[in-house]
Protein backbone atom coordinates (compact mmCIF):
# COMPACT_ATOMS: atom_id res chain seq x y z
CA UNK A 1 0.00 0.00 0.00
CA UNK A 2 1.25 3.70 -0.63
CA UNK A 3 1.94 5.27 2.40
CA UNK A 4 -0.30 8.51 2.66
CA UNK A 5 1.62 11.66 3.15
CA UNK A 6 -0.31 14.79 5.18
CA UNK A 7 0.52 18.09 2.48
CA UNK A 8 0.68 20.19 5.57
CA UNK A 9 3.81 18.18 7.40
CA UNK A 10 5.36 17.80 3.66
CA UNK A 11 5.33 21.60 3.19
CA UNK A 12 6.40 22.45 6.41
CA UNK A 13 9.37 20.20 6.31
CA UNK A 14 10.16 21.44 2.19
CA UNK A 15 10.01 25.29 4.41
CA UNK A 16 12.21 24.17 6.99
CA UNK A 17 14.96 22.47 4.70
CA UNK A 18 15.25 25.65 1.96
CA UNK A 19 15.63 27.69 5.59
CA UNK A 20 18.63 25.19 6.29
CA UNK A 21 19.56 25.85 2.83
CA UNK A 22 19.68 29.44 2.58
CA UNK A 23 21.47 29.99 6.33
CA UNK A 24 24.13 27.50 4.93
CA UNK A 25 24.65 29.99 1.45
CA UNK A 26 24.42 32.89 3.99
CA UNK A 27 25.56 32.46 7.05
CA UNK A 28 28.66 29.81 6.46
CA UNK A 29 29.36 30.41 3.08
CA UNK A 30 28.81 34.09 2.58
CA UNK A 31 27.15 34.03 -0.61
CA UNK A 32 24.57 35.64 -1.89
CA UNK A 33 20.88 33.72 -2.37
CA UNK A 34 18.92 33.45 -5.44
CA UNK A 35 15.69 35.60 -5.80
CA UNK A 36 12.46 35.01 -3.57
CA UNK A 37 14.98 32.39 -2.16
CA UNK A 38 14.14 34.08 1.42
CA UNK A 39 11.88 36.98 2.65
CA UNK A 40 13.96 39.79 1.63
CA UNK A 41 13.90 41.57 5.28
CA UNK A 42 15.20 38.31 6.79
CA UNK A 43 18.33 38.55 4.61
CA UNK A 44 18.67 41.98 4.85
CA UNK A 45 19.03 41.14 9.01
CA UNK A 46 21.02 38.54 8.79
CA UNK A 47 23.47 40.58 6.73
CA UNK A 48 23.32 43.56 9.86
CA UNK A 49 23.60 41.05 12.15
CA UNK A 50 27.36 39.28 10.28
CA UNK A 51 27.99 43.36 9.57
CA UNK A 52 28.34 43.62 13.49
CA UNK A 53 30.26 40.99 14.50
CA UNK A 54 27.34 38.26 15.52
CA UNK A 55 27.79 34.64 14.88
CA UNK A 56 24.79 32.50 14.81
CA UNK A 57 26.27 29.68 16.68
CA UNK A 58 26.87 31.65 19.82
CA UNK A 59 25.00 31.38 23.13
CA UNK A 60 22.09 34.09 23.17
CA UNK A 61 22.15 36.03 26.89
CA UNK A 62 18.36 37.26 27.23
CA UNK A 63 19.83 40.63 29.16
CA UNK A 64 17.48 43.20 31.14
CA UNK A 65 18.34 46.49 30.76
CA UNK A 66 19.57 47.89 34.23
CA UNK A 67 17.17 49.20 36.93
CA UNK A 68 17.51 52.48 36.34
CA UNK A 69 17.02 52.48 32.49
CA UNK A 70 14.16 50.20 33.03
CA UNK A 71 11.82 52.76 35.21
CA UNK A 72 12.54 55.17 33.04
CA UNK A 73 11.39 53.03 30.28
CA UNK A 74 8.35 52.01 31.74
CA UNK A 75 7.52 55.72 32.74
CA UNK A 76 8.06 56.92 29.18
CA UNK A 77 5.67 54.22 27.50
CA UNK A 78 3.30 54.67 30.21
CA UNK A 79 0.71 55.91 27.60
CA UNK A 80 1.22 53.50 25.14
CA UNK A 81 1.26 50.42 27.52
CA UNK A 82 -2.15 52.03 28.62
CA UNK A 83 -3.15 51.90 25.20
CA UNK A 84 -2.49 48.76 24.21
CA UNK A 85 -3.57 46.93 27.25
CA UNK A 86 -7.44 46.40 26.03
CA UNK A 87 -6.05 44.88 22.60
CA UNK A 88 -3.57 42.77 23.92
CA UNK A 89 -5.82 40.91 26.17
CA UNK A 90 -8.20 40.35 23.09
CA UNK A 91 -4.94 39.03 21.54
CA UNK A 92 -3.89 36.42 23.80
CA UNK A 93 -7.47 34.99 23.69
CA UNK A 94 -7.35 34.89 19.92
CA UNK A 95 -4.22 32.52 19.93
CA UNK A 96 -4.44 31.01 23.84
CA UNK A 97 -5.02 27.39 22.34
CA UNK A 98 -2.06 27.95 19.30
CA UNK A 99 0.93 28.04 22.00
CA UNK A 100 1.55 31.82 20.93
CA UNK A 101 1.63 34.75 23.13
CA UNK A 102 2.21 38.19 22.75
CA UNK A 103 4.78 40.66 23.29
CA UNK A 104 4.69 44.96 23.13
CA UNK A 105 8.20 46.81 23.22
CA UNK A 106 9.42 50.32 22.77
CA UNK A 107 11.11 51.56 19.81
CA UNK A 108 14.41 50.06 20.99
CA UNK A 109 13.32 46.85 21.22
CA UNK A 110 12.78 46.54 25.28
CA UNK A 111 9.65 44.77 26.45
CA UNK A 112 7.40 47.03 28.38
CA UNK A 113 4.29 44.44 28.49
CA UNK A 114 3.35 40.51 27.45
CA UNK A 115 0.13 39.43 27.67
CA UNK A 116 -1.12 35.74 26.28
CA UNK A 117 -0.49 31.73 28.06
CA UNK A 118 2.97 32.39 28.78
CA UNK A 119 5.06 29.19 30.10
CA UNK A 120 6.48 31.00 32.82
CA UNK A 121 8.16 27.49 33.84
CA UNK A 122 9.67 27.31 30.38
CA UNK A 123 12.59 29.89 30.22
CA UNK A 124 12.52 30.23 26.48
CA UNK A 125 9.30 31.95 26.98
CA UNK A 126 10.14 33.22 30.51
CA UNK A 127 13.04 35.29 29.96
CA UNK A 128 11.43 37.07 26.49
CA UNK A 129 8.52 37.74 27.99
CA UNK A 130 10.24 39.81 31.56
CA UNK A 131 9.70 43.45 31.15
CA UNK A 132 13.14 45.10 30.97
CA UNK A 133 14.57 42.22 28.57
CA UNK A 134 16.69 43.60 25.24
CA UNK A 135 14.84 41.90 22.54
CA UNK A 136 16.36 44.32 19.76
CA UNK A 137 18.74 42.92 16.92
CA UNK A 138 21.69 44.40 18.33
CA UNK A 139 20.97 41.91 21.52
CA UNK A 140 19.74 38.65 20.20
CA UNK A 141 19.93 38.79 16.26
CA UNK A 142 17.20 38.46 13.70
CA UNK A 143 13.81 38.27 14.95
CA UNK A 144 10.82 39.60 14.29
CA UNK A 145 10.57 42.32 16.76
CA UNK A 146 14.09 43.46 16.06
CA UNK A 147 13.48 43.21 11.90
CA UNK A 148 10.01 45.12 12.06
CA UNK A 149 11.74 47.57 13.79
CA UNK A 150 14.31 47.88 11.47
CA UNK A 151 12.10 47.51 8.04
CA UNK A 152 8.96 49.27 9.90
CA UNK A 153 6.90 46.91 8.32
CA UNK A 154 4.96 43.96 9.48
CA UNK A 155 7.23 40.53 8.84
CA UNK A 156 7.34 37.24 9.71
CA UNK A 157 9.72 35.03 10.98
CA UNK A 158 10.13 31.20 11.09
CA UNK A 159 12.90 28.81 13.00
CA UNK A 160 15.81 29.09 11.46
CA UNK A 161 15.34 32.27 10.08
CA UNK A 162 16.17 33.56 13.30
CA UNK A 163 19.41 34.70 13.25
CA UNK A 164 20.69 32.67 15.98
CA UNK A 165 21.02 28.90 16.31
CA UNK A 166 19.56 28.76 19.74
CA UNK A 167 16.47 31.45 18.73
CA UNK A 168 15.43 28.44 15.95
CA UNK A 169 12.79 27.16 18.23
CA UNK A 170 10.77 30.77 18.23
CA UNK A 171 8.24 31.32 14.98
CA UNK A 172 6.87 35.40 15.29
CA UNK A 173 5.05 37.88 13.55
CA UNK A 174 6.01 41.59 14.29
CA UNK A 175 4.43 44.73 13.29
CA UNK A 176 5.48 47.94 13.75
CA UNK A 177 3.67 50.83 16.15
CA UNK A 178 3.13 54.56 15.37
CA UNK A 179 2.40 57.48 17.09
CA UNK A 180 0.31 60.19 16.59
CA UNK A 181 2.88 62.60 15.05
CA UNK A 182 3.51 59.45 12.74
CA UNK A 183 6.96 58.08 14.24
CA UNK A 184 7.80 54.59 15.54
CA UNK A 185 7.01 53.97 19.23
CA UNK A 186 7.27 50.55 19.58
CA UNK A 187 6.45 46.95 18.17
CA UNK A 188 3.91 44.50 18.76
CA UNK A 189 4.81 40.52 18.42
CA UNK A 190 3.06 37.77 18.92
CA UNK A 191 5.73 34.34 19.48
CA UNK A 192 5.71 30.80 19.37
CA UNK A 193 7.58 27.81 20.74
CA UNK A 194 8.38 24.80 19.05
CA UNK A 195 4.67 26.10 17.41
CA UNK A 196 3.34 25.05 14.04
CA UNK A 197 4.18 27.86 11.15
CA UNK A 198 1.42 30.32 10.99
CA UNK A 199 1.79 33.14 9.00
CA UNK A 200 -1.51 34.21 8.89
CA UNK A 201 -0.42 35.76 11.94
CA UNK A 202 1.18 38.54 10.54
CA UNK A 203 -2.44 39.91 9.21
CA UNK A 204 -3.80 39.06 13.21
CA UNK A 205 -0.57 41.38 14.42
CA UNK A 206 -0.96 43.89 11.88
CA UNK A 207 -4.53 44.42 12.43
CA UNK A 208 -4.07 44.71 16.46
CA UNK A 209 -1.26 47.20 15.88
CA UNK A 210 -3.76 49.26 14.04
CA UNK A 211 -5.99 49.44 17.09
CA UNK A 212 -3.18 50.14 19.32
CA UNK A 213 -2.05 53.15 17.30
CA UNK A 214 -5.88 54.31 17.47
CA UNK A 215 -5.96 53.80 21.31
CA UNK A 216 -3.07 55.71 21.61
CA UNK A 217 -4.53 58.64 18.77
CA UNK A 218 -7.65 59.31 20.24
CA UNK A 219 -6.77 59.38 24.30
CA UNK A 220 -4.54 62.17 24.08
CA UNK A 221 -6.33 65.41 24.42
CA UNK A 222 -8.00 67.10 21.23
CA UNK A 223 -11.50 68.88 20.42
CA UNK A 224 -12.59 67.20 17.24
CA UNK A 225 -11.84 63.71 16.07
CA UNK A 226 -12.48 63.50 11.95
CA UNK A 227 -13.37 59.64 10.58
CA UNK A 228 -12.07 59.73 7.35
CA UNK A 229 -12.62 57.34 4.22
CA UNK A 230 -13.17 57.22 0.26
CA UNK A 231 -16.88 57.91 -0.24
CA UNK A 232 -18.89 54.89 -0.88
CA UNK A 233 -16.82 53.49 2.16
CA UNK A 234 -18.75 52.81 5.37
CA UNK A 235 -17.14 55.09 8.44
CA UNK A 236 -16.88 54.20 11.90
CA UNK A 237 -14.04 51.24 12.00
CA UNK A 238 -10.36 50.73 12.41
CA UNK A 239 -10.27 50.72 8.87
CA UNK A 240 -10.53 54.36 9.32
CA UNK A 241 -8.05 57.42 8.63
CA UNK A 242 -8.32 59.17 12.29
CA UNK A 243 -7.70 62.78 12.07
CA UNK A 244 -7.70 64.54 15.77
CA UNK A 245 -7.98 68.81 16.24
CA UNK A 246 -7.88 71.41 19.01
CA UNK A 247 -10.41 73.66 19.30
CA UNK A 248 -9.15 76.30 17.00
CA UNK A 249 -8.43 73.44 13.78
CA UNK A 250 -4.73 72.71 14.27
CA UNK A 251 -3.73 68.84 14.04
CA UNK A 252 -3.09 67.50 16.82
CA UNK A 253 -2.01 64.02 15.59
CA UNK A 254 -3.08 60.92 12.91
CA UNK A 255 -2.74 57.51 12.15
CA UNK A 256 -1.18 55.79 9.51
CA UNK A 257 -4.49 55.68 7.21
CA UNK A 258 -4.87 59.12 7.38
CA UNK A 259 -1.52 59.96 6.55
CA UNK A 260 -2.02 57.82 3.27
CA UNK A 261 -5.43 59.36 2.50
CA UNK A 262 -3.47 62.86 2.65
CA UNK A 263 -0.39 62.69 1.93
CA UNK A 264 1.98 65.33 3.82
CA UNK A 265 -0.42 65.56 6.49
CA UNK A 266 1.81 66.22 10.06
CA UNK A 267 1.30 67.83 13.10
CA UNK A 268 1.18 71.64 13.90
CA UNK A 269 -0.93 71.70 9.96
CA UNK A 270 -3.79 73.85 10.14
CA UNK A 271 -6.82 71.64 8.67
CA UNK A 272 -7.30 74.90 6.21
CA UNK A 273 -4.40 73.79 4.61
CA UNK A 274 -5.65 70.13 3.94
CA UNK A 275 -9.15 70.62 3.35
CA UNK A 276 -11.29 73.20 1.07
CA UNK A 277 -13.67 74.46 2.85
CA UNK A 278 -13.81 76.63 6.35
CA UNK A 279 -12.79 74.21 10.14
CA UNK A 280 -15.88 75.71 11.33
CA UNK A 281 -17.64 73.33 9.48
CA UNK A 282 -16.47 70.38 10.78
CA UNK A 283 -17.01 71.24 14.38
CA UNK A 284 -20.85 72.25 13.12
CA UNK A 285 -20.70 68.80 11.93
CA UNK A 286 -20.03 67.59 15.27
CA UNK A 287 -23.47 69.08 16.37
CA UNK A 288 -25.28 66.44 14.06
CA UNK A 289 -23.81 63.09 15.29
CA UNK A 290 -23.98 60.18 12.39
CA UNK A 291 -23.89 62.92 10.09
CA UNK A 292 -21.62 62.13 6.95
CA UNK A 293 -20.24 64.99 5.10
CA UNK A 294 -17.96 65.55 2.27
CA UNK A 295 -14.79 66.75 2.30
CA UNK A 296 -12.93 68.75 -0.82
CA UNK A 297 -8.95 68.20 -0.29
CA UNK A 298 -6.94 71.05 -2.22
CA UNK A 299 -5.56 68.53 -4.55
CA UNK A 300 -9.29 67.85 -6.00
CA UNK A 301 -9.97 65.28 -4.52
CA UNK A 302 -13.14 64.48 -1.89
CA UNK A 303 -13.23 62.13 1.46
CA UNK A 304 -15.98 61.16 3.39
CA UNK A 305 -16.11 62.08 7.19
CA UNK A 306 -17.30 61.54 10.14
CA UNK A 307 -17.12 64.30 12.31
CA UNK A 308 -17.21 63.62 16.73
CA UNK A 309 -16.45 66.08 18.81
CA UNK A 310 -15.29 65.71 23.00
CA UNK A 311 -17.94 67.86 25.01
CA UNK A 312 -15.33 68.95 27.21
CA UNK A 313 -13.27 70.64 25.00
CA UNK A 314 -15.56 71.83 22.44
CA UNK A 315 -17.20 73.96 25.44
CA UNK A 316 -14.34 75.87 24.83
CA UNK A 317 -15.59 76.86 21.35
CA UNK A 318 -17.41 79.57 22.23
CA UNK A 319 -14.47 81.92 23.60
CA UNK A 320 -12.28 80.85 20.14
CA UNK A 321 -11.40 83.85 18.80
CA UNK A 322 -11.28 82.03 15.24
CA UNK A 323 -14.65 80.68 16.04
CA UNK A 324 -15.92 84.04 16.46
CA UNK A 325 -15.53 85.37 13.06
CA UNK A 326 -18.91 85.73 10.93
CA UNK A 327 -18.75 82.12 8.78
CA UNK A 328 -19.67 84.60 5.27
CA UNK A 329 -16.27 86.31 6.79
CA UNK A 330 -14.57 82.70 6.62
CA UNK A 331 -15.99 81.52 3.49
CA UNK A 332 -15.00 84.27 1.68
CA UNK A 333 -11.26 84.21 3.07
CA UNK A 334 -10.98 80.37 1.49
CA UNK A 335 -12.35 81.57 -1.66
CA UNK A 336 -10.21 84.20 -1.81
CA UNK A 337 -7.18 82.16 -1.04
CA UNK A 338 -8.59 79.60 -3.60
CA UNK A 339 -8.80 82.27 -6.53
CA UNK A 340 -5.14 83.18 -5.68
CA UNK A 341 -3.65 79.64 -5.41
CA UNK A 342 -4.97 79.26 -8.85
CA UNK A 343 -3.45 82.72 -10.07
CA UNK A 344 -6.70 84.05 -10.80
CA UNK A 345 -8.28 81.06 -12.59
CA UNK A 346 -11.61 80.83 -11.29
CA UNK A 347 -12.79 77.45 -13.38
CA UNK A 348 -10.08 76.01 -11.71
CA UNK A 349 -10.41 77.89 -7.89
CA UNK A 350 -14.46 76.58 -8.61
CA UNK A 351 -13.18 73.06 -9.45
CA UNK A 352 -10.68 73.10 -6.06
CA UNK A 353 -13.73 74.31 -3.71
CA UNK A 354 -16.67 71.65 -5.60
CA UNK A 355 -18.68 74.27 -6.71
CA UNK A 356 -19.72 75.56 -10.06
CA UNK A 357 -18.25 79.03 -11.73
CA UNK A 358 -21.45 80.77 -11.37
CA UNK A 359 -21.47 79.76 -7.92
CA UNK A 360 -18.07 81.05 -7.01
CA UNK A 361 -19.03 84.20 -9.34
CA UNK A 362 -22.13 84.95 -6.57
CA UNK A 363 -20.09 84.37 -4.07
CA UNK A 364 -17.26 86.65 -4.91
CA UNK A 365 -20.15 89.29 -6.16
CA UNK A 366 -18.76 89.25 -9.89
CA UNK A 367 -20.38 88.55 -13.18
CA UNK A 368 -18.95 85.78 -15.40
CA UNK A 369 -16.77 86.35 -17.72
CA UNK A 370 -18.29 85.92 -21.10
Amino acid sequence: MTPLHHPTLNSSAQRLGNIALARQTVLQQGAALPANALAPWVERSWLRCVESGLQAHAAVSFNQVSEQHKRQTSEINQRLVSAAKSTLEGLGRAIVNTRYFAILTNAQGVVIDASGAIDRSDPRAHLITRIGTDLSERSIGTTAIGTALAELQPVWLHRGEHFFEATSVYSCAGAPLFGPDGNCVGMLDVTGIDALERPELKHLVRQSACKIENALLTAQQHALLLRLNWPGNTLGSDADGILCLDVDGWVQGANRVARQLVPGLHASVHVSEVFGLPFEHLFDAAKRPGQIIELPLWSGLRLAALAVGREHEMQQLQTSPALTRPLRDVEAAMIRKAVDDARGNVGQAAQVLGISRATLYRKLGQKPAV
